[in-house]
């Protein structure tokens, strides 16, 4: 039984969501930063906050000039004491796959099925041409990278963000 004046077990920051678009990184993050008290920070948010939409930087600029911002973006992200979101792709990058090596890590999954509903009507400029079926190859792409980094694995498909806030907590050892 655990001594009820004994002090929490704290999770240590930055704890990072990785994993492919529509697998909830940002709604996980948002409730797991509540959850254990710290900030969330977003890197696709972080983005278009400085540089406007993506899909329009994707149109305007190209992949790779995005990937060079996203690139600074999560520099400063992965420095902040807080729940960061990366972007599906932004695990690409070596040196982010290097700063990663030495964080908490969780890859959030999620079916091809239940990813389709999720992005429907969206604008994500990955998908613009292939739908679906784009989304399946660029994710068996990046699923090896994915499973390299990850400390913690958990498919989002059918499973609420509470129960998933409470895995990843009860994983890392608690609130902050």
């Amino acid at each position: 039984m655990a001594d009820a004046g004994a002090p929490a077990a704290t999770i240590g920051l930055p704890i990072v969501l990785i994993g492919p678009m529509g697998a909830g990184k940002s709604r996980v993050g948002a409730r797991l930063a509540a959850s254990v008290g710290a900030p969330f920070v977003d890197t696709d948010a972080l983005v278009e906050g400085r540089y406007g939409p993506i899909e329009e930087i994707f149109a305007r600029e190209g992949e790779e000039y995005f990937r060079v911002v996203e690139r600074e973006l999560v520099t400063e992200a992965l420095g902040e004491q807080a729940v960061v979101s990366l972007g599906g792709g932004s695990v690409l990058h070596p040196d982010t796959r290097r700063e990663l090596a030495d964080l908490p890590v969780v890859w959030l999954q999620v079916s091809a099925d239940v990813v389709a509903t999720r992005l429907a009507g969206g604008n994500r400029p990955l998908l613009a041409e292939g739908g679906l079926a784009r989304w399946v190859a660029i994710q068996g792409e990046r699923a090896p990278i994915y499973a390299s980094l990850a400390d913690l694995e958990i498919d989002t498909s059918r499973r609420s963000v509470a129960r998933i806030v409470e895995q990843i907590t009860g994983h890392f050892g608690g609130t902050r």
